[in-house]
């Protein structure tokens, strides 16, 4: 049975149940106080005058029997009872009768209002379901947009509406995602095969240009392991299940800075304790991408802050560069994967940096957030909440480590 059936008979049920309730209920009443006799007269009640008079009239007597009396009031008497217990049920049942009638008429009009009343409770329904049929991956713009009371099913069109946006943001995601990766790949392997042609195209080429296509062709592939480690880094993170141990970000800023190629840079640090627990791998390469960018994204001589501190149950790495002024329109765009503030600058970058750091601050249970600072450069600040995991780095083997 449809949804629309089994509303209605539930509508039918309660109502013919209520209804049969309400019945017993009246029928009970009425049976407790309808009295057995007229005016609550028993058979040792005096017989009216006007019937006395009437029984010593049939006996022909002026001063009939007492005994004749009597037996007139006590036929008198059973006949009160005899005609209020028959008044007394043809009353109940007249009232069982119309009642049983009047409520299955009243339940059949109910069902058929009920009918009615579910088909229009489950229109939204009817929508919704027609919105998810005709949703795909190619066609995610059917929205529900219900209108009316904010109710339950309101609700639920505006959650199936958001899941559809979200969706269609998704696969929308994807689809550039993909677009840029092979973009991407497909320059490192453009230059490959122009080098390797180039130098075959020759009938004796020299060890000179054997030696420079060689080299080419290293630079390529690693450009091209380094996009795909990054890669790599990004699946891993967005598919969650991370090993979780006890670190500190200041540890972790720290080694990193000191393996950071600075290239001038000025550095400035403030490394408090900010405890926290996550993969220290992955934090590592969370700390080192903010520092890289900050480094690559500089100005000559310019100035790099790390800050480290506890705020509020949240430990806070905080990375502040010198650099371009950037756009604020433009700051919430630098976290999508292959976004440059500057297309194809020629500075070895893939655009991933900042996705990967986003990333990997959403799997630990925090986030990224860039604020564009007004003389230039940014500030990027990573929240993680305070928590101590449930092993220590330093109990694990040191090979795993």
């Amino acid at each position: 049975m449809t949804v629309r059936v089994r509303l209605t008979l539930l509508y039918s049920g309660l109502f013919a149940a209520c209804g049969a309730i309400l019945v017993i209920i009246t029928y009970a009443l009425l049976a407790a106080n309808l009295p057995t006799s007229i005016d609550g007269k028993t058979s040792n009640d005096i017989a009216p005058a006007e019937f006395i008079a009437q029984c010593t009239k049939l006996t022909s007597d002026p001063e009939a029997d007492p005994a004749t009396v009597q037996k007139c009031k006590m036929a008198y008497q059973e006949g009160l009872k005899t005609g209020a217990t028959d008044q007394r049920k043809a009353t109940l049942d007249n009232l069982l009768r119309y009642s049983i009638g009047t409520l299955a008429a009243v339940t059949v009009l109910a069902a058929i209002a009920g009918w009615f009343a579910a088909g229009r409770v489950l229109r939204p329904v009817h929508r919704i379901t027609e919105a998810a049929r005709n949703a795909s991956e190619e066609n995610l713009g059917a929205r529900v947009a219900l209108t009316g009371p904010r109710d339950e099913l309101r609700e639920l069109a505006d959650t199936f509406d958001a899941m559809l946006d979200r969706l269609e943001s998704s696969f929308e995601g994807r689809r550039r995602f993909i677009a840029n990766a092979g973009h991407e790949l497909r320059t490192p392997l453009t230059v490959m095969r122009t080098s390797v042609e180039v130098v075959l195209a020759k009938p004796d080429p020299t060890r000179e240009e054997l030696y420079g296509m060689g080299r080419e062709v290293r630079d390529a592939v690693t450009h091209v392991q380094a996009l795909i480690d990054a890669l790599l880094t990004l699946a891993r993170t967005d598919r969650g299940g991370i090993d979780r141990y006890c670190v500190d970000l200041a540890t972790i800023a720290e080694d990193t800075l000191d393996a950071a190629a600075l290239n001038g840079t000025r550095l400035h640090t403030t490394l408090d304790p900010a405890p926290t627990s996550g993969d220290a791998i992955l934090l590592e390469r969370l700390a080192a991408n903010l520092v890289d960018n900050a480094v690559r994204y500089n100005v000559p001589e310019g100035a790099l802050w790390v800050t480290t501190t506890t705020v509020g149950g949240r430990a806070l790495l905080t990375v502040d560069n010198t650099g371009p002024v950037v756009a604020p329109d433009a700051v919430v765009l630098l976290f999508e994967p292959f976004r440059r503030l500057r297309e194809r600058t020629g500075d070895g970058g893939f655009g991933l940096g900042l996705a990967i750091v986003s990333s990997i601050a959403a799997a630990h249970g925090g986030q990224a957030h860039a604020t564009a600072r007004p003389d230039g450069g940014l500030t990027v600040t990573v929240s993680l909440p305070v928590r101590s995991g449930d092993r220590s780095i330093r109990d694990e083997d040191p090979v795993q480590r």
